[in-house]
């Protein structure tokens, strides 16, 4: 591994630290910034005033903001954020248990939509500006218009209601047999689907259109190999590192972007859990998830850099 490239990874990973301490105070300062007695939203307009006093104490509410943030975050890197105080259940107990729904149901779409979204590009560059390519192009554009709780609703009304082939609610639970759980998720995962497939498409067309420009191209077309060949072969592996990206960048919205699609379906996960708490005013909760998001953002997008410059020789090699 040479010199520039250790540098570039290096720079890329300190970054995303600074980014993420950055994102940390901006969600503490953002759940301190709320309107009105925290204490008295949680406990209601008939709790005596020892019991608001206790209840700020036990949440530092007395204490600076600066002291506040450090505990919180501290504890936070070593997986610690704390008791909910709605219902005294430890967090991060709670949250392993979402986050894995949502990573299996963000999984599931992924597995469906990279290898399609890529599928699609391909054959839109291959029969580009022609019939294929526009129907292509113009559904995909429909898809990504319509935002996902209209898509989940008009799944529910026609597949849920009407021809009641599947449940309206997503249900899964620990010990669930794993073909019972992808029959529960269909529906979440087909609105997931429809939300990132035709921007990774058109990506992916883009990138390889623009590959399609180069001399080495035309060299390839000369030597008598098929449309599918050249772009398969030649254009393809040139178009990796764009490709990467919006690829990764999509997974990301695939796991912080399911808060809408899990409310809708009822889904046991993370943006569920979040919305939950967010109703009650649990602070600590919506603390953990909003850090917990934001942390699988930055990750994600870390990891698209990287991959973009060890799949780029001209990042690998910068002169």
């Amino acid at each position: 591994m040479s010199s520039p490239l250790v540098r570039q990874v290096a720079q890329r990973l300190l970054l995303g630290v600074l980014m993420l301490v950055g994102v940390s105070m901006l969600i503490f300062a953002g759940t301190q910034m709320l309107p009105g007695d925290v204490a008295q939203a949680i406990l209601g307009q008939s709790a005596t005033p020892e019991a608001l006093a206790n209840l700020r104490k036990e949440m530092g509410l007395g204490e600076p903001a600066i002291t506040r943030y450090w505990h919180w975050f501290s504890n936070a890197l070593t997986g610690d954020f704390g008791k909910s105080l709605s219902n005294g259940q430890d967090i991060a107990g709670a949250l392993a248990k979402r986050l894995s729904n949502t990573l299996f149901l963000a999984s599931c779409a992924a597995v469906i939509a990279v290898p399609l979204a890529i599928l699609l590009g391909l054959v839109a560059v291959r029969f580009r500006n022609g019939f294929i390519d526009r129907l292509i192009s113009g559904v995909g554009l429909a898809s990504t218009s319509l935002p996902a709780f209209f898509v989940g609703y008009v799944l529910l009304y026609f597949f849920a209601v009407k021809l009641q082939w599947v449940t309206s609610v997503s249900t899964v639970f620990d010990g669930m047999p794993l073909s019972e759980r992808l029959a529960a998720v269909i529906l979440p995962v087909a609105v997931l689907t429809t939300e990132v497939l035709a921007h990774m498409m058109r990506m992916t067309r883009a990138a390889i259109l623009n590959v399609m420009q180069s001399a080495y191209i035309e060299t390839a077309e000369l030597k008598g190999l098929s449309g599918f060949q050249i772009i398969y072969r030649h254009a393809m592996p040139n178009a990796l590192a764009p490709i990467i990206n919006v690829v990764m960048l999509n997974l990301a919205f695939l796991v912080v972007g399911v808060v809408v699609v899990e409310v809708i379906f009822v889904y046991p996960g993370m943006g569920q859990y979040l919305v939950d708490h967010v109703a009650t005013r649990d602070v600590p909760v919506v603390q953990a998830c909003g850090l917990v998001f934001a942390t699988v953002y930055i990750g994600m997008n870390l990891i698209a850099d990287i991959a973009g410059v060890l799949s780029n020789p001209r990042l690998r090699h910068p002169k």
